[in-house]
């Protein structure tokens, strides 16, 4: 006599927004039956500051200091994807230097960001080590940043028409040192986590998103091209000079969390060759428009800049009318795009997979609530 199927009653579990492994502010809902989750809804906003409505009442070059707070571990790509925008409507013409110096410290901060993941999702699946190697080189970085802007997390260094200063005596010796430093170590980072059997285990085989999925729900970034799209701001529509630099654009195969995982680490190595380019490529010049007034009226109008962000496509649409302030701000940004996803990926997946499959989207809940 073949037995009754068991039966099992569903379960509804809150999973954050306190949870130390939701990676911020971030509460699920989520409706188990046994171990497998049926139902996910992801509840965003417990970090919401209103920074679009804000930007009604500042000042055009106050806002730069507004968009530091959306991506926090990401503030210079921030900068830099409003200043696009601002700079189409005022028609500004950014000097070369400048340009350069604005790739440099984008792609600094890319690896920054992505050092924070390293270490993060090796502690979401077990292993601590990787942690400690990664923020010993974060700190480094930290430290050029600071000697260059003052500051170590919100930077307020790139500007309308240019960047805040130029780079201080012996700056970029120093960058290259620690490029020549840094290389080895991602070795050192395969070697501790990447093909460690046991987070092989952990995230190969869990997390898929298929590139259907991801280009019908507006994934970008890593978790784009992790599902084999080889699709990056640029290289499709390029920004500050990246059309002269030599650099590849790394995609996955399966789309799993392992995936993802390793395009952000592959990521790093092309950030590093950018970097020496640029450098490479300085030449004395200004650093910032000239015409740039303290206070901005521009013409009444929109516009719309992206750059490639650490976590994908931010974009800013801005619409003057003539006043000292925008008369609207919109922010497209890539984590509330790629958390979307998580109300279809974890439907099906078990419980014990949620945390690894939640840190290998990499969100930032500033730039989700904004």
């Amino acid at each position: 006599m073949t037995p009754a199927p068991l039966r099992t009653d569903q379960l509804f579990v809150n999973l954050g927004p306190q949870h130390p492994s939701t990676h911020g502010v971030l509460r699920v809902g989520l409706t188990l039956e046994g171990e497998v989750i049926m139902r996910a809804e992801p509840d965003i906003g417990y970090l919401h500051r209103g920074t679009e409505k804000l930007s009604e009442i500042r000042g055009w070059n106050q806002l730069v200091a507004l968009s530091d707070r959306w991506d926090y571990c990401n503030a210079m790509g921030n900068n830099l994807a409003y200043c696009l925008a601002a700079e189409k409507l005022l028609t500004v013409e950014v000097p070369e230097r400048a340009q350069h110096l604005r790739a440099v410290m984008c792609e600094l901060n890319r690896i920054a960001s992505h050092l924070i993941f390293f270490g993060t999702f090796g502690i979401d699946i077990g292993a601590f080590t990787p942690f400690l190697h990664a923020f010993r080189e974060r700190e480094m970085l930290l430290d050029l940043f600071e000697s260059c802007t003052g500051a170590r997390l919100t930077y307020n260094y790139i500007r309308i028409g240019g960047v805040m200063r130029d780079l201080p005596k012996g700056w970029p010796d120093l960058c290259r040192e620690f490029l020549e430093f840094f290389k080895p170590r991602l070795q050192e980072y395969d070697t501790l986590l990447s093909f460690n059997p046991i987070f092989l285990d952990r995230t190969k085989t869990v997390g898929h998103i298929s590139r259907e999925s991801a280009l019908n729900w507006g994934v970008s970034g890593p978790n784009l091209r992790a599902s084999g799209v080889k699709a990056d701001v640029r290289k499709l529509d390029p920004y500050c000079l990246y059309a002269k630099y030599d650099f590849e654009i790394p995609v996955g195969k399966t789309g799993c969390c392992w995936d993802r995982y390793y395009c952000r680490m592959l990521e790093i190595k092309e950030s590093v060759r950018i970097v020496e380019q640029a450098l490479g490529l300085l030449a004395d010049g200004p650093v910032m428009a000239k015409g740039v007034a303290k206070i901005l009226k521009p013409a009444p109008g929109e516009s719309y800049g992206h750059v490639e962000a650490a976590r994908g496509d931010l974009g800013v649409h801005l619409i003057s009318d003539g006043n000292t302030a925008p008369y609207r701000l919109h922010v497209r940004a890539p984590s509330f795009m790629n958390l979307q996803i998580l109300q279809e990926l974890l439907v099906g997946q078990r419980m014990s997979d949620v945390i690894a499959i939640l840190g290998s989207i990499d969100i930032v809940l500033g730039e989700v609530d904004r």
